[in-house]
């Protein structure tokens, strides 16, 4: 007789799907809300919004930014390609701006130069006009009669002192870069010359499908390219996020093609019927609702997670094969005859296997909060199809499973007890416990940013290339400096700037870029502004060389009338582009912020000691600051270990008592213990995602234990049942194992060990239940 939840719960269920449909149907309105951004795995690390708005200054350029170079044994026509590409690229609303030759406005840059000389004077000139004005004047002299030194885009007649030439030649030039005869960018390495073209996009590599677009342009480029044999190199942000998403895609094609297949075809092996496919309902309405739980949390669905995620078919359709399981013992069949029986088990499973994967949720890290979400919304999405929707659906059709299997888990349990006898458990123990420990000294461990991403070698040699025929090396280590005022933070920036250009000197940094380097504070600017006052009593030398006095008055007079000018200022004029990024402008708290970059840094050991008694200076290391917070979290993993742990052991002991609650929880602990120990022998390392997989293991393998535990259809049943789902679970976290990105596989790896023991282990849990049983 059907009971009134029954009864409602069936009729009711189909109203709430068709919501679940609509509402994913209107969050996917727009397109798919998948993303592909590394950095939305990782913690932001910080509460401080000025740094996070410096990190995502810094990172713009990678992530909207591609740089090729081209190059063809004949110089003409590496540059003839550079600009045919040029020219079809600038043509698509993919880019914002395509660049092969200077784009450069002389007559702003010429004003520039005259209106800005002042605060533009590089330090040392500056300093050697205001101590020894008569040693300026020297100098001037002397580069009068050097062409290379005299000359610039100002004209000599409007620059008779050479403040503006000092400037042009001043300006940092840190790479290889040049302008051909022809008007061309190009750079020269060992005897070759490559045609340069830069690109920036409309937005940045995680847009939509922007990176793959880009992907695609440089791939039929590179082949257009070589047909006229030449070569291209392509670096940029955009094309390792291609790169991460068409893995991904494939990766979730792949994994979820062969789990679903593998459990369709194990389904119709054993029972021999159709209609058993089914049970793949429950599955299809957890992963729909696994997706649209996580958007509606997040907003979108990290690729990670859905390669993750993609694990949760093995798990989902775990509820209706122990369903369909007890067919071999409960007939004549009836559904929900078979529902009531085995809801108990179901129920807790379900609760220990979302205690596991909450437990996620309590993580610092993004990727695995997603992961969370989706997977324990998925989890109760299957459940409660399989409580509500499936039983209908299968009504009293007659199920006959294949009796092979079953005869197979009888011999199963029978040679367990033979060995038994042969060897009592406390025997087994002492070399499951040698096992372990012998595993256990052979690991190690291992947690960084990199193992986040599967890198392409071929992108990352091509970036390498690049880096050393242009001479840029840019690092992923910056300094934050911020001040009262302007006058403050460039003052900061002068001070900092000091202790690196000694590493500079030391040939352990190769370059920076800093306002300072730039442009002068006020004071210094009103500080040359009166030493310039004093260079016509100094004029003499230049006198003897024709010049005017009253020439060298005026033009003093003019420099001593050009206003001071504010960093603002300074960055709208052309010459300042390179220097715009690093202001940060007016902070919340009332401050001013700027940023130092780096390039070709051989220690990032050393920045530490550079900010030390510098105020309002500090080191931003992304990269190495995850990696410590890797290295913190293990803790955190512990902690999140034993409290879900201490949680469902709460939760057993309401239906099995103290010791039967222990009972089974030992057992997946052992299983997750013995994770780990096969791990040292196998010579993988341990990280963090296979610390956080082991909370599965024991929120699964607690789940094998309850069903193992309550023998619902006799114990060679529940053995058999469990060993389908588990078959199901291994096929879905073994295809995770074999990922091209490291962090899935060692996650995967992890748990496919693990479940594996929980499976070995797992009929211990039902040895003792008459004595474990709740009265």
């Amino acid at each position: 007789m059907t009971s009134r939840v029954e009864y409602w719960g069936s009729r009711l269920f189909p109203l709430a799907l068709l919501l679940l449909v609509a509402v994913a149907a209107w969050q996917w309105r727009g397109g798919a809300p998948v993303s592909a951004n590394l950095l939305e795995l990782v913690p932001n690390g910080t509460p401080d919004a000025l740094e996070q708005q410096a990190v995502q200054r810094m990172q713009e350029p990678l992530n909207r930014e591609l740089l090729v170079l081209i190059s063809h044994p004949q110089r003409e026509q590496a540059l003839a390609l550079a600009a045919e590409l040029g020219t079809r690229w600038q043509q698509k609303a993919l880019f914002e701006k395509v660049q092969w030759v200077p784009q450069a406005d002389l007559s702003g840059i010429r004003q520039q130069l005259q209106d800005q000389r002042l605060a533009l004077l590089p330090a040392a000139d500056r300093q050697l006009l205001i101590d020894n004005p008569s040693a300026f004047v020297e100098r001037r002299v002397q580069d009068l009669f050097d062409p290379f030194r005299s000359q610039g885009v100002v004209a000599t007649n409007d620059d008779l002192l050479g403040l503006s030439t000092l400037v042009e030649k001043g300006l940092p030039h840190y790479h290889n870069v040049q302008v051909d005869l022809s008007g061309a960018l190009i750079a020269e390495s060992e005897g070759i010359t490559w045609a340069l073209l830069r690109a920036r996009t409309n937005a940045d590599a995680f847009d939509g499908n922007l990176a793959l677009a880009v992907d695609d342009l440089v791939a039929q480029a590179r082949d257009e390219v070589q047909a006229r044999g030449g070569q291209l190199l392509a670096s940029s942000g955009l094309l390792y996020s291609a790169h991460g998403q068409r893995e991904a895609t494939r990766e979730i094609s792949l994994m979820g093609s062969i789990a679903s297949a593998g459990a369709l075809l194990m389904m119709l092996l054993v029972f021999r019927r159709v209609r058993v496919l089914l049970a793949f309902i429950p599955a299809a309405i957890g992963v729909l609702a696994g997706l649209t739980a996580c958007v509606a949390v997040f907003g979108h669905i990290h690729v990670m997670t859905l390669v993750l995620g993609a694990s949760l078919i093995g798990v989902a359709i775990d509820y209706p094969l122990h369903l369909l399981s007890k067919s071999w013992t409960l007939q004549p069949w009836d559904s929900w005859r078979a529902l009531r029986a085995t809801f108990l088990g179901l129920s807790l499973g379900l609760l220990t296997n979302v205690i596991g994967y909450l437990a996620l949720a309590f993580t610092p890290f993004p990727a695995l909060k997603q992961v969370a979400i989706f997977s324990a919304a998925g989890l109760l999405g299957a459940y409660l199809s399989t409580l509500f929707l499936l039983p209908t659906l299968l009504g009293k059709a007659e199920i006959r499973p294949w009796q092979p299997p079953h005869a197979l888990a009888q011999r199963l349990l029978d040679w367990r007890e033979a060995l038994l006898r042969k060897l009592p458990t406390l025997w087994l123990l002492v070399i499951f416990a040698l096992f372990c420990a012998a595993g256990l000294l052979q690991l190690s461990h291992k947690d960084d940013l990199r193992q986040w991403a599967s890198v392409p070698p071929q992108l990352l040699e091509q970036s390498k290339a690049i880096s050393q025929i242009v001479g840029m090396q840019p690092t992923s280590q910056f300094f934050l400096v911020r001040g009262d005022d302007e006058e403050q933070l460039l003052q900061r920036q002068q001070s900092l700037s000091q202790r690196l250009d000694k590493l500079v000197e030391q040939g352990q940094l190769k370059s920076y870029l800093a306002l300072s380097q730039l442009m002068a504070p006020a004071t210094q600017q009103e500080a040359l502004r009166q030493a310039v006052a004093q260079l016509p009593s100094h004029s003499a030398a230049l006198n003897e060389l024709g010049i005017p006095a009253e020439a060298i008055e005026q033009e003093a007079q003019q420099l001593q009338a050009l206003p001071t000018l504010n960093i603002e200022q300074v960055l709208s004029a052309p010459l300042s582009e390179p220097w715009r990024p690093l202001w940060l402008g007016n902070a919340d708290d009332g401050q001013v912020a700027g940023l130092i970059s780096l390039q070709g840094l051989t220690d990032s050991d050393l920045l530490t000691a550079q900010v030390e008694g510098l105020d309002g200076v500090k080191l931003v290391d992304r990269l190495g600051e995850l990696n410590r917070l890797f290295a913190a979290t293990q803790v955190s993993a512990a902690e999140l270990k034993l409290a879900s742990c201490l949680l469902i052991f709460a939760v057993l002991w309401i239906f099995f008592g103290a010791r039967g609650a222990a009972r089974v929880l030992a057992v997946s602990l052992l299983a997750a213990l013995a994770s780990l120990a096969s791990l040292g022998w196998l010579g993988q390392p341990l990280t963090l995602f296979s610390l956080f997989g082991l909370l599965l293991v024991t929120a699964i393998g607690v789940d094998y234990a309850i069903l193992i535990r309550e023998r619902v259809g006799g114990a060679a049943t529940s053995l058999l049942g469990t060993l389908l789902s588990a078959l199901t679970t291994w096929l879905s976290f073994g295809l995770l194992a074999v990922s091209s990105t490291p962090a899935v596989s060692n996650f995967g790896l992890a748990i496919s060990i693990g479940l594996a023991f929980s499976f070995l282990l797992a009929p211990w849990a039902g040895d003792a239940q008459a004595e474990d049983k709740h009265p």
